[in-house]
């Protein structure tokens, strides 16, 4: 769910269901998806080009199916090309833009800027061959791991534990891929390959398990029908035994030896290593790695234009934190090479064919670097595009083989840098794990500030990889409670909030980019930001209560101070407007998207929310321009806002009551919440009583640090800790 209910509305309301194809006569894009089936897709092009504009497009998203071979139905072959999306596609990252002989080459660029910019999608070329590129090397990544499976007697849930997030894959592996994918689908690929890849080395490999085909003969495709590889018995999940043709139940243990292999950081290690191994665990990992290896180099000239293509389907169409090439230029591409070789020349290999001349060419270490990737066709390195559409991306997702540097040093603590590319806006990003808050992001942030106001545009909270921000540091905060020294949580608290104050009243505008977890703290920065751009995929959340504690960065307070705001514009008034945000707390709610954080009041209506993760930085310039040049003048301090008061506790802490007697919070939750509506609510005042941010501030100190001294918030921040879980005590 990326959109609120509304949004949701609005976009289905634009969707007109029909079965007259008529009714496209109008229209300048039809993205076709119907059944795998030839006969069909030729005959529905036909009529669709007796039906549209001259200038529309046709795209298929088949596959595997050619798209010369569509095109030669229309007599506008020219405004035909492939367009691939991969499912679940609003997760999926990869679309595949295929083109046919005749496909203009303009169009293909306005379809990769639209797919890239406005779908938030990772787009690559692929030639017109046979399951295109990333079905092409994961279809047969998934039979190498079957055969291989069968050849070294492991079970379907042994594999899956191995071939998971083990190996930098999918949670989802191997065989639940399939189940998800459907067996009936995983069989018609594999049988297209068998029928068009017929001078294909690996032609035999191109055939499913007698198992497979048995399962989907009897009906059992996977997931869609109940029963595949896996079922679901009750609550059990089963996995099927083939030799007792039956389902067992689950076992995904791996020998403890062969994971601490595969946990080696040192990737030529590791490799090494797994092929040293006599564990069946470990020579079945070598041997799936130097299948696909094998595979990917002889068919790389063939099937794309450079090795980083092969790369980006791997990552964004299958889950896969590394591509092959990548894998093997950092495990050390000469002595892969080598015991791939070996493994070819003693027979153990799945096809007989010699590794490419380019592959075992002396001196090479790899196929990126900072010139490019390399393409078997030209021989030299490939550049990146220089599509205007990727200028919008200043540090796009980085290759292994590739270096990077993130501008000029400004200022730099141990907590943060903030730094800048020449253009006068500095950019902050913390160094801490998850970019979790302490006491050196703190002291960072505000020196930051200080500096941008000394002669910057303006300032970007903007991190390198995702988290934005964890929240605060759980550690420090135990440390200092298991010691008593509570005048250093106390002060802590103090800097988090004149630090999230500093964000919000600085003399040039702070602009804050997130993406991933902006959660505790992190999303108390969001909300004190002059503006907010984020990613869609941004998960927002103030999850204090989880931990036993309230919002104390001033995120109760910007919510008091938004509800008085509406209140005052015409809402409904200042309880009314406070409910939402006391429940989004109260339950630890965290956003499902961007959009979502706006539904929550996370984000407010003004903030900007970007489909592509790698133009952020782009766009947050942008906003920082635009109110600079604009003469941006920051809030005033010190404005006075109404309060609900007591009545407003009242009414919130019946909410918590009932909550309470059905069972659906605990005691201690109940008393969060309760300190929570006080905060929110001014205290106990007469509704209406009008206060400044300083006052909410003190009560958000107040109980915070009550909170603190409990056993049972003690108690929930270890849990955290440890497990990386909430305690409801």
């Amino acid at each position: 769910e990326k959109m609120s209910a509304e949004a949701k509305a609005q976009a289905l309301s634009l969707i007109q269901a029909s079965t007259d194809l008529a009714s496209l006569g109008g229209v300048d894009l039809v993205v076709e998806a119907a059944t795998e089936n030839l006969a069909l897709k030729l005959d529905l092009f036909a009529r669709l080009d007796g039906i549209l504009k001259d200038e529309a497009i046709i795209a298929s998203n088949t596959s595997s199916i050619s798209i010369t071979r569509l095109a030669a139905a229309t007599g506008r072959p020219g405004q035909v090309i492939g367009m691939h999306f991969f499912n679940p596609v609003p997760v999926m990252q990869l679309v595949e833009l295929i083109p046919c002989d005749a496909t203009a080459p303009d169009l293909l660029d306005d379809l990769e800027s639209f797919v890239t910019s406005t779908l938030g999608k990772s787009v690559v070329r692929a030639k017109d061959t046979p399951s295109f590129i990333a079905n092409r090397v994961g279809v047969f990544s998934m039979l190498s791991v079957m055969r291989r499976a069968e050849e070294f007697g492991l079970g379907f849930d042994v594999v899956d534990a191995l071939t998971g997030p083990l190996i930098g894959r999918a949670k989802s592996a191997t065989y639940r891929t399939a189940d998800v994918v459907g067996l009936d689908t995983l069989c018609h690929v594999v049988a297209t390959m068998k029928d068009t890849l017929a001078s294909d080395p690996w032609h035999g490999v191109y055939d499913p398990p007698a198992w497979l085909k048995a399962l989907v003969a009897k009906g059992a495709t996977g997931q869609k029908t109940g029963a595949g590889i896996y079922t679901k018995r009750g609550k059990d999940i089963l996995v099927l035994d083939v030799a007792k043709q039956d389902y067992r139940a689950t076992s995904k243990d791996v020998p403890e030896g062969v994971a601490a292999i595969l946990k080696n950081r040192n990737v030529a290690e590791r490799f090494a290593l797994l092929r040293a191994s006599q564990a069946p665990e470990a020579r079945f990992i070598w041997s799936i790695f130097s299948d696909v290896f094998h595979y990917c180099a002889v068919h790389l000239e063939g099937i794309a234009e450079s090795a980083r293509d092969v790369e980006w389907c791997m990552r964004h169409g299958y889950g896969w934190t590394q591509g092959p090439f990548e894998t093997w230029q950092a495990a050390g591409w000469q002595n892969i090479a080598k015991w791939v070789a070996e493994d070819i020349s003693a027979g153990k290999a799945l096809s007989s064919a010699p590794l490419p001349g380019w592959v075992l060419e002396s001196g090479r270490t790899g196929v990126h670097s900072d010139l490019g990737s390399y393409s078997p066709r030209t021989k030299a390195m490939v550049p990146r595009s220089g599509l205007p559409v990727y200028a919008r991306q200043p540090f796009p997702e980085k290759l292994v083989g590739e270096s990077r540097t993130f501008g000029a040093t400004l200022f730099e603590n141990p907590g943060v840098r903030l730094w800048s590319t020449g253009d006068g806006i500095g950019i902050l990003s913390f160094k801490s794990k998850m970019h979790a808050v302490g006491d050196a992001v703190l002291d960072g942030c505000l020196e930051a500030v200080e500096f941008a106001r000394r002669g910057l545009k303006g300032m970007i909270i903007w991190q390198d990889e995702p988290p934005f921000c964890a929240g605060a540091n759980l550690q420090e905060l135990v440390e200092a409670v298991a010691a008593g020294n509570i005048n250093q949580v106390s002060s802590m608290v103090l800097r988090f909030q004149k630090t999230s104050q500093a964000f919000k009243y600085s003399p040039v505008p702070v602009v804050a980019a997130p993406t991933g977890l902006a959660l505790g703290g992190g999303c108390e920065f969001l909300m004190h930001a002059t503006r907010v751009v984020a990613h869609l995929e941004t998960y927002a959340g103030l999850v204090e209560a989880g931990v036993g504690l309230l919002p104390a960065g001033g995120g109760c307070k910007e919510f008091a101070v938004r509800a008085a705001r509406k209140a005052a514009a015409g809402g409904a008034g200042v309880l009314a407007e406070l409910k939402a945000g006391f429940e989004c707390m109260a339950m630890a709610k965290v956003s499902t998207s961007a959009i979502d954080a706006k539904k929550l009041g996370l984000l407010r209506e003004g903030d900007l929310v970007v489909a592509h993760p790698t133009e952020l930085l782009h766009i947050a310039k942008a906003q920082v321009v635009a109110l600079s040049e604009s003469c941006y003048r920051p809030p005033v301090p010190g404005s006075l806002f109404a309060v609900a008061g007591r009545p407003g506790i009242a009414t919130l802490e019946m909410m918590l009551v009932n909550m309470l007697e059905g069972h659906f919070i605990s005691e201690h939750d109940y008393n969060i919440g309760k300190r929570m509506a006080m905060v929110l609510c001014g205290g106990a005042v007469d509704e209406g009583t009008l206060v400044d941010e300083d006052w909410i501030l003190s009560l958000e100190h107040h109980h915070f640090m009550e909170l603190c001294a409990t056993a049972k918030t003690q108690e929930r921040v270890v849990h955290m800790l440890k497990t990386g879980k909430p305690l409801r005590n």
